[in-house]
């Protein structure tokens, strides 16, 4: 499909989400279709969905196992040709799990996986012989597997996962490192057969009924956007086969923020751009061109990251003294020019912890949390000392013994939490990160450090000085990294690409994407002139026409719950031209605000099902949050597994759904910039 310049409104929605005619009890591809056919109905233009690989028992769609293979959740095993040879148990056990799972509100992820695996397990083994037929030579699971060669890699790694009670590859007994050569002898060894032929079956089921329904969507007028994540999990099949391509010394994420004071660390590995720079991005180009197959447009997910990247020690939990990859580094040269001697360079780049300060914090953190007796302090500081801190010769100041890496040599000595607290807090406590000897980053919070506050105000203008240099330098870097990168991936593929641009954005960004025609993202309530007073919204005018606006996100309360419990109403009122709109956000106001946003100039406005299903009175959930994708930072039964109130077809009958979305959809946008 062409690269579509055509102005769209658009849904987004996870596949899992959809209550389909023949699903049990989650969203399946083939569901794609029939909910293709109601946003025609309504206008709609484009349909975006969340990843969609094989993620085995983590619910999150970016922890993937995977960059290619499909996630089992979505087959609609009735459809399967081999389902003719299920006998009376496996089709009993259809309808046991059907009844029982599509009364769930929100989908049992873990559980609605294993049952599906477990049916498919008895139908391939009850219809073993045909499917050896196709994978002979001549057959069409043979040719299938022929054209899809990463296929091999993902049955090799998925068997042994399996065999390996499901933990990462880094705890297997066997298999831990790999060549090409190995897993081609574990295809090969006919003890494996089975068990492997197995994934790739699947596989070959998924690939059609997912290209299927791209086609479904694509035949009713729609454009069907993929989200791609540029990371990957560790305990992935990439990582495994392929470690030379990422660097598994560092974890990604992203710094503090308002949100996420202590920032965010992934746990997946960087990539190692110059290792796959000599294979021409290989695997970069098949995973475009395996995406290819399916959709007409993809969300690059973090395309920060191809910038730079917020990466982290692997010895830490958090990333407060994470670093910018790239970055060029400050030198003990740098240091000296500034006029630090040895010790000034020690006391910048190493936190130093004075005797009483201990004992305060503990007090004041104890205060704070009342779950401690004050007896209990004691001990506590006395283990500090002895097993923690080194004394500075006879003053009064300590440092962390040499053996401390990172947070997580902290909580290995199982401190009370109020210790614990404080030692964290104490770690940080620096103004550089030095990452490697006579390498250092200023840390994220540096200005509040000990260190900086010692400074003259002379040194600490100079060190400024400094700082935006090596930033202004890095920039420079980054533009050139991410504007080589991305040029490489847009030509790859004839799909239009959408950047997820959100965070700290540096002022190259935008350019680069610019440049190549590449969609950022504008999230209505984050989308402000921050800085200037009162940090007013921007106008919707004033949108580019290369953006994708939108009201909320997966990660983001949807726009109901952030209307009743978190936006400052007054404000955006004025900002929408409306003095007044109800306090408790019904569809009325839904119609009113979700029409403002589709008015703006960008190429996309999109919107989460369930901020569309709130234009119709029918679909209000009890509590706003309910509604919500996922929450970040938490990992429980509740996050990624939303579920449409109603079957699609009951949706469609709605009439005072469908015309209001039908009006929403005939808003004439701006004339973008």
């Amino acid at each position: 499909m062409a690269k579509t310049k055509r102005r769209l409104i658009g849904a987004v929605v996870p596949v899992g989400a959809l209550r389909g005619k023949g699903s049990m009890g989650v969203g399946e591809f083939p569901d794609l279709g029939d909910f293709a056919r109601l946003c025609k109905k309504m206008g709609i233009g484009l349909i975006q969905i969340l990843p969609v690989n094989d993620t085995g028992y983590w619910s999150s769609p970016y922890f993937s196992l995977t960059a290619f293979a499909l996630h089992p959740l979505y087959l609609r095993i009735e459809d399967l040709d081999e389902f003719g040879k299920a006998g009376t148990l496996v089709r009993e056990k259809m309808r046991t799990y059907g009844q029982r799972f599509d009364k769930e509100t929100r989908f049992p992820y873990e559980a609605i996986l294993r049952a599906k695996m477990e049916i498919l397990r008895d139908i391939y083994a009850a219809a073993k012989g045909d499917i050896l037929k196709k994978a002979a030579p001549g057959g069409t699971l043979a040719a299938w597997l022929g054209a899809n060669s990463w296929v091999k890699e993902y049955a090799v790694y998925r068997r042994l996962k399996e065999a390996n009670g499901e933990k990462g590859w880094k705890e297997w007994e066997n298999c831990r490192s790999v060549s090409p050569a190995d897993i081609e002898a574990l295809w090969a060894d006919p003890k494996f057969r089975d068990a492997q032929l197995f994934w790739v079956w699947v596989q070959e089921a998924l690939d059609r009924q997912f290209a299927a329904a791209a086609k479904a969507v694509s035949d009713a007028g729609l454009v069907l956007e993929g989200d791609i994540p540029i990371l990957m999990n560790e305990d992935s099949c990439d990582v495994w086969a392929h470690p030379e391509y990422f660097h598994l010394d560092l974890s990604a994420g992203a710094p503090p923020d308002m949100y996420s004071p202590d920032g965010q660390n992934w746990g997946f590995p960087l990539h190692n751009w110059e290792a796959q720079s000599k294979n021409d991005y290989a695997w970069w180009r098949l995973r475009l061109k395996v995406a290819e197959k399916y959709y007409g447009a993809f969300r690059i997910d973090h395309v920060l990251g191809f910038f730079r990247i917020w990466s982290s020690a692997r010895q830490d939990n958090t990333s407060i003294l994470g670093r910018f990859v790239p970055y060029i580094p400050i030198t003990d040269d740098d240091l000296m020019d500034l006029g630090f001697d040895e010790g000034r360079i020690r006391w910048v780049s190493r936190p130093h912890v004075p005797t009483g300060e201990v004992w305060d914090s503990l007090r004041e953190i104890l205060n704070g949390w009342g779950n401690m007796d004050s007896g209990s302090i004691v001990p506590e500081v006395e283990r500090i000392f002895s097993q923690v801190l080194d004394r500075i010769g006879s003053e009064e100041l300590w440092l962390f013994k040499e053996q401390f890496k990172g947070e997580r040599d902290i909580d290995s000595l199982n401190l009370h939490q109020v210790a614990q607290k404080y030692l964290y807090k104490a770690w940080h406590n620096r103004l550089f990160y030095e990452y490697e000897k006579g390498r250092y980053v200023p840390t994220w919070f540096y200005r509040e450090s000990r260190a900086y506050v010692s400074l003259s105000e002379e040194e600490r203008a100079r060190l400024e000085a400094l700082l935006e240099k090596r930033r202004l330098d890095s920039e420079a870097i980054w533009e050139e990294q991410g504007k080589r990168l991305l040029s490489i991936l847009s030509a790859a593929s004839s799909m239009l690409p959408c950047a997820e641009d959100l965070g700290a954005v540096p002022d190259c960004v935008p350019r680069v994407l610019g440049s190549l025609n590449i969609l950022g993202l504008r999230v209505v309530r984050w989308n402000r002139a921050w800085g200037k007073p009162g940090d007013p919204y921007i106008p919707f005018e004033d949108y580019p026409e290369l953006s994708v606006c939108t009201p909320a996100v997966h990660d983001s309360s949807t726009v109901r719950d952030w209307w009743d419990n978190e936006a400052d109403q007054k404000v955006f009122c004025d900002f929408i031209g409306v003095p007044s709109l109800p306090k408790v956000y019904n569809p009325g106001t839904a119609k009113i605000v979700l029409q403002k946003i589709a008015s703006a100039a960008s190429r996309f406005r999109v919107f989460q099902i369930q901020d569309l299903l709130h234009l119709s009175s029918r679909w209000y959930a009890p509590d706003p949050a309910s509604e919500r994708i996922n929450v970040p930072g938490t990992y429980n039964e509740f996050d990624w597994t939303y579920r449409l109130p109603a079957p699609i077809a009951e949706l469609e009958a709605d009439a005072d759904l469908v015309k209001a979305v039908e009006d929403l959809a005939a808003v004439k946008p701006a004339r973008g910039r």
